[in-house]
Order: structure tokens, then sequence, then C-alpha cells
């Protein structure tokens, strides 16, 4: 069992993208679509798939960090301001597991950097395209529609 997609929206996601000044309702809604079906929405936090809630790779960790984050200290350094100040430094990438908000924020710069044209929030076909460009190049999309389903669509009826 992971976390309720509307409090994952609510009180981590939406704040992320607002801080990181990134908010769309397209980009909250493939955040949350990401979750969903890397990992349930948390019902799995940390494997050999990855770290967190988007189950990010310590590779793809990394190579943020060295190719875009570097080259942007303003930026860099609004995305540190996320990560715990010691556990960071000891042990990043168990921040994408512990650190929700850092997690996210990682998530969206995985998605930033790939330069694509955001989808709309309803379109679930064109955010399954870009949830496999960024996160699972091998995964089928239809595994990004079958997740939204089970963990997105039945809270969004509700609320």
């Amino acid at each position: 069992m992971g976390i309720a997609a509307c409090e994952l929206t609510q009180y981590v996601i939406r704040p992320t993208l607002l801080y990181l000044d990134r908010y769309s309702s397209a980009a909250e809604a493939l955040l949350l679509g990401a979750a969903a079906s890397q990992s349930g929405l948390g019902a799995a936090l940390d494997d050999k798939y990855g770290h967190g809630l988007y189950r990010i790779t310590a590779h793809s960790h990394q190579q943020l960090w060295d190719n875009h984050l570097a080259l942007d200290p303003d930026l860099a350094s609004q995305v540190r301001g996320l990560a715990s100040q010691h556990a960071f430094l000891t042990a990043p990438h168990l921040e994408l597991t512990v650190n929700l908000r850092y997690a996210t924020a990682i998530a969206w710069m995985l998605i930033e950097t790939e330069h694509l044209e955001l989808p709309a929030a309803d379109d679930l076909l064109g955010m399954a395209h870009l949830w496999r460009r960024v996160f699972k190049p091998h995964g089928r999309t239809q595994d990004f529609i079958v997740a939204w389903q089970r963990c997105v669509a039945k809270h969004r009826q509700v609320a």
C-alpha cells in the first residue's frame, strides 16, 4: 500500500513544482503517473531497479547532477535545498528513497532535461510515452496506463 494519490499531489508534487517554479497541471499529472508506474505510489521504495517513488537509479541521479544541475548553480542550489543537510553528503541516493520532495524535484529535472513538450494533463498515452522515454525506456506504455487507472483514476473519480 502506497501513499494516497491526493495526498501525494497535495503535500509533495504540487508544492515541489511550485517551489521550483515549474508548476503546471500536466507536470503534476505526469509526476503522479510516474510515481504510480514506478513504485505503486510508494508501495515499494527501494530495490535493484532504483530508489524512491520514481525508481531513479544511482547512475541517472549522478548523471543529472554532473551533466545538468552542475551547469546551473542557482538551480542546483534550489534542488539541493530540498535535501537533508548531512544525509545528502554521506548517502545522496538514499535521499531519493526517504525524502519525497527531493525525489520529486530530481524526477522533474530528469523530465526537463529531455526538452520535450508536455502532453495535456488528460493525455494518458502522451504521458505514457514521456514516462517511457525518461524513466523506463524498455517499458510498455500500457504499464503506465494500467498503473494510472489502478492508483490514480479511482482517486480522481472520488475527489
